[in-house]
């Protein structure tokens, strides 16, 4: 075999290597203990947390992460930011999309103050702003969505009737696993967009950076037909240049208070597997 076909052989497994995402029975440790941070809220859910040096995966609830699928929520902003940068419906993370006026409230009661004023897409993405992302929604179409949900094989790649909502009313689901592969990917610059798209929705993704840890997700917070709460974090949190993924996927009662509960579970399960402290 010549050496320049040696090359490319080797560049594709490698490559292989890396864009291939599965769980197994040989990487996967499941924790049942992780359970006791779920019973703490009276909720239930899975996490999964995949270190990429040594291919193994840490895993609580292994049927729910694997095999069922809940709505993204907020969580596909990662997907409508990918398609709308792509695409050239969104510029870069400084345009701005006027407030149309309506004044939004949260399910609480609360007013969206965060969503009620003109926005930036780095701060929509932040603030988590629904309607700055339905009007990107909008202006990408359902033609063109349809094809990078295929492209992508995002979840069940169903959007039903609504371009604006199909994230939130539980048309398109996706895995927990399909969560994380996304992210994965994304991490990589694997994805089927170009190399400043990727980059300009990890460079949003980034939520906390210190001298331990820089952490980059996404929260999704929706409701299930039944009227329960869902809640979503996927990303990843980097130490010392070495990337482990997360995806947190949390169900409770409608009343559970998810913004909160949802990041707690996260931090101390992640604490728990030694992160944040700058020593992995």
């Amino acid at each position: 075999m010549d050496r320049l076909r040696y090359t490319s052989l080797l560049t594709v497994a490698l490559g292989l290597m890396v864009t291939l995402f599965s769980c197994s029975p040989n990487n996967v440790k499941e924790d049942n203990h992780i359970k006791t941070y779920f019973d703490k809220y009276q909720v239930t859910g899975s996490f999964g947390l995949y270190d990429n040096g040594t291919g193994q995966f840490v895993i609580y609830n292994l049927s729910r992460y694997r095999d069922s699928a809940f709505l993204p929520a907020s969580t596909f902003k990662i997907v409508n930011t990918l398609i709308g940068v792509e695409t050239g419906k969104i510029v870069n993370e400084k345009m701005v999309i006027p407030w149309d006026g309506v004044v939004r409230f949260f399910p609480g009661g609360d007013t969206a103050g965060a969503w009620n004023k003109d926005l930036t897409m780095e701060e929509a993405f932040r603030v988590s702003s629904v309607p700055y992302y339905q009007e990107v929604a909008r202006r990408i179409g359902k033609d063109t969505m349809q094809r990078w949900l295929d492209s992508l094989k995002y979840g069940n790649r169903q959007i039903g009737n609504y371009i604006d909502s199909f994230w939130l009313n539980s048309s398109i689901k996706v895995t927990a696993d399909e969560q994380l592969g996304l992210v994965k990917k994304l991490y990589f610059g694997q994805l089927p967009f170009q190399k400043r798209t990727q980059d300009i929705v990890k460079k949003v993704m980034l939520q906390e950076s210190n001298a331990n840890y820089q952490m980059s997700y996404k929260t999704g917070w929706g409701f299930l037909p039944n009227g329960r709460s869902l809640g979503w974090v996927a990303g990843w949190i980097e130490e010392n240049k070495h990337p482990y993924f997360f995806v947190l996927n949390v169900e409770g009662d409608a009343n559970v208070p998810m913004q909160a509960v949802r990041m707690d579970i996260l931090k101390t399960v992640l604490k728990e597997q030694g992160l944040m402290e700058g020593k992995k």
